[in-house]
């Protein structure tokens, strides 16, 4: 792999460790399997790009895709809470109305910024190539993000949601609105996969209809991959785990089809996705039970 391989690596796990983020929000803290993150990533994009192209800042762009995926997220969670509509089923009909509504703001399937100035412009003209301006300033918005979200997860409303997620008897007991808390947490989720898909549109130079096809899959990949590698016994950890678990995920991608001793090609990558997911589901299992045949065989 050579290193504009590795950086485009890096860079595409920056802008999936928001994807991490959301779908570590809905799965892990609120218990709620979401599939809305398929419909959301490309709605970010959609609203981006339509904005950058009819002269919008990029910056105020990226921030009503933000809005507009959070927008996305309350219908999924008051699907479930108002409407009593079993969560899996709720963020799969968002899922599907997302593609018409994808269509309706783009007005064709898809949407190019090639030559239009996006918040990516203003690093262009510096000294140092694209390739690796681009990894940086992700880096940054990722990082602030991550701050941002941490300092959220341990605030009073949180911690409130944290709870609604483990225990949300115990949670109505002591006083918490757990309906408030999922409409929350699901607006919050979705709005950091919208924005995963208006940076990701900005920095490969369109916005498909199609583009948030797997997402949720490779949220999922990097929240379980990262918890693997890992430890996550604080939730400071547990974000942090999603992160590394994203650009894992990519630098695994990139090497996998990069290797001509696999032979792997370009769509091979969903086969290539379903064994790394495999293989993060399994491991920590196979690393608890090796342990315990160490163990064993120490007091023997």
């Amino acid at each position: 792999m050579n290193s504009i391989a590795f950086l485009g690596a890096i860079e595409s796990g920056l802008v999936f460790g928001l994807v991490a983020f959301g779908v570590f929000l809905s799965f892990r803290i609120l218990q709620f399997p979401d599939l809305t993150v398929d419909g959301s990533f490309p709605l970010g994009a959609a609203v981006s790009a339509t904005l950058i192209v009819s002269g919008s800042d990029p910056w105020l762009a990226t921030l009503y895709a933000a809005l507009a995926g959070a927008a996305a997220g309350l219908v999924t969670a008051w699907l479930n809470v108002r409407l009593k509509i079993l969560h899996l089923l709720a963020s799969i009909l968002t899922m599907i109305a997302l593609y018409s509504v994808n269509l309706r703001i783009m007005g064709k399937p898809n949407v190019a910024l090639l030559g239009e100035e996006t918040l990516l412009t203003p690093f262009e003209s510096g000294s140092l190539p694209y390739y690796v301006t681009t990894p940086m300033v992700f880096a940054v918005i990722v990082l602030v993000v991550m701050i941002a979200l941490i300092a959220f997860l341990y605030s009073e409303t949180g911690l409130a949601m944290r709870a609604t997620g483990a225990n949300p008897r115990m949670a109505r007991a002591h006083g918490i609105n757990t309906s408030r808390m999922v409409l929350l947490g699901m607006a919050i989720s979705n709005a950091l996969v919208a924005i995963a898909g208006a940076l990701f549109a900005q920095s490969q130079g369109s916005a498909d209809v199609t583009m948030g096809v797997g997402v949720i899959v490779i949220g999922l990949a990097s929240v379980i991959g990262g918890e693997a590698v890992m430890s996550t016994r604080t939730m400071l950890l547990s974000i942090i785990a999603c992160l590394v678990g994203a650009i894992l995920y990519r630098l695994a991608i990139a090497t996998a089809l990069n290797l001509d001793l696999l032979g792997m090609k370009s769509q091979d990558l969903n086969l290539v996705t379903a064994v790394l997911v495999t293989a993060a589901i399994v491991f920590p299992g196979m690393r608890r039970s090796l342990k315990g045949i160490f163990t064993r065989g120490e007091s023997q």
